[in-house]
């Protein structure tokens, strides 16, 4: 039998809900989409962009939902014998909720956000915490004004830790959300020139990024990357809001979580660091530089959480990385494979540029290359044509033998590359997919990237259905 996360009772007190019809003694878990919900699960009605939940409410019941939350100006469209929670508003209420599940929760709490890297740390976060107790994180990259508040109220009041992420686009996003989180300790991953179309520059990104101090409890901690060159404006940030322990991590001598040494593979990456005054070497389940020095601040910020940072460090050799940032797939040729790296979720200059630089490491066959599949940038303002122009350095400086470009942005990096390393371009992922599934030949590894809105995903999975494969193997260190 399940667990029962809610009793109908509590849930209709923290959202101050009126009730209908008969309702069940708990729920087992919340839903905000009525085709993946579970049997028992609660199906919150939420008004979205392109839909409204209520449309939806009869299905999600239909298909197990043990009740639905809905708004009062919707209540008719209902029968009167339909098991409701009848609030004001549903997200509002979810929000309410989630305050519940705060003043409840007995867990040692971090909260991470960052220009890049938010999502592979949450997940590494979640991979070496669960192996030291009952640890919850939020799910895919629900780090937004409704993502958050379903993460938190969705949290277990039995659970040890918890993970979660919070992001933003614009300025003032942050505090509400991390007001609701508390967290124990807070991680800033990196500060880059991401969402620049919303900001005057990247001293006004770190100063939002920094809303995260706001809601540290008291005694917290904060976790800066010292490499950044917004460093120093973070830790006044984190000074001013009350935070005196301010741990940093990267190559800096002074880190307090420093890496020593780094020894980068295809699939992998061996580490020797000294983590808050720990001497350790460990092995990352993932490729790339990023990786190793994002898990700088998750063994930090584990040990902070009270987690065995011994322990913390030899979880990481099972890290995958999460769909979408960095996935391996062995496309089957029939006379050999290829590898496909699955980067298609999000991109920004940042990690466009790390992206580059695991192609550059992977491991190509006799004949192969390493052919990179990149979509347009987005909300990058002004910049983005220079910024875009500028990746033709990384493609050089990681050997990439074949470039496709799609979007009007994406044709500035194809008039810089030169002419020997330009696999073709079109206006749209949709228009350039028969031409990179063309490309493809026995030994080739081809990295696919862009901005969501650039829809790279259609290119992935046009290459999986021509070339069905598995999971790339591991290379041992």
């Amino acid at each position: 039998m399940s667990t029962i996360l809610w009793t109908s009772d509590a849930m209709a007190k923290a959202m101050r809900a009126a009730t209908q019809g008969v309702l069940p003694e708990g729920v087992t878990g919340l839903s905000i989409d009525s085709r993946t919900i579970g049997r028992g699960e609660a199906y919150f009605a939420i008004k979205g962009e392109v839909h409204d939940g209520h449309s939806f409410v009869e299905a999600a019941l239909k298909a197990g939902a043990a009740l639905a939350v809905v708004a009062a100006a919707q209540r008719d469209r209902f029968p009167s014998d339909a098991p409701l929670l009848v609030v004001d508003d549903v997200l509002a209420g979810l929000v309410e909720l989630a305050h519940a599940s705060r003043a409840r929760l007995g867990a040692q709490i971090v909260a991470v956000t960052g220009s890049v890297g938010k999502t592979s740390t949450k997940e590494a976060l979640r991979r070496v915490l669960a192996a030291q107790g009952e640890t919850h994180a939020s799910t895919a990259s629900f780090n937004n004004h409704w993502g958050v508040p379903l993460s938190l109220a969705r949290c277990p009041a039995t659970a040890r830790f918890a993970v979660f992420e919070i992001g933003m686009n614009h300025a003032g996003e942050i505090t509400p959300l991390v007001k609701m989180v508390r967290p124990h300790v807070a991680i800033i991953t990196t500060v880059e020139p991401v969402h620049l179309e919303f900001f005057s520059g990247i001293e006004a990104i770190a100063d939002a990024k920094a809303e995260i101090f706001s809601g540290v409890e008291p005694g917290g901690a904060v976790v800066l990357n010292r490499d950044n060159a917004q460093f120093t404006r973070l830790q006044k940030h984190a000074r001013k809001a009350g935070i005196s322990r301010i741990v940093s991590f990267g190559t800096n001598k002074g880190s307090d979580a420093r890496l020593i040494d780094l020894s980068l593979h295809a699939t992998c990456s061996a580490v020797h660091a000294d983590i808050l005054d720990h001497d350790i070497t460990y092995k990352i389940g993932t490729p790339g530089r990023h990786m190793a020095m994002n898990s700088l601040a998750v063994l930090a910020g584990a040990s902070l959480l009270g987690a065995d940072i011994a322990r913390a460090a030899l979880s990481l050799s099972q890290l995958e990385a999460p769909s979408g940032r960095g996935v391996r797939r062995a496309l089957d040729l029939g006379l050999g494979e290829a590898t496909l790296i699955d980067e298609s979720y999000n991109a920004n200059p940042a990690s466009m540029g790390a992206a580059l630089n695991v192609l550059g490491q992977a491991r190509i066959g006799p004949h192969g290359r390493r052919i990179a599949v990149l979509g347009d940038m987005l909300e990058l303002g002004p910049t983005g044509p220079a910024l875009h122009r500028g990746l033709a350095e990384a493609v050089t400086a990681n050997r990439i033998d074949l470039v496709y470009c799609c979007g009007p942005l994406m044709r500035n990096l194809w008039d810089a590359l030169s002419s020997g390393k330009r696999g073709g371009y079109a206006e749209s992922s949709a228009a350039l997919e028969a031409q990179a599934v063309a490309a493809i030949r026995a030994g080739d590894a081809i990295m696919v990237k862009g901005s969501l809105g650039s829809k790279m995903k259609v290119i992935v999975s046009a290459l999986e259905r021509r070339f069905p494969g598995k999971a790339a193997h591991e290379e041992a260190v």
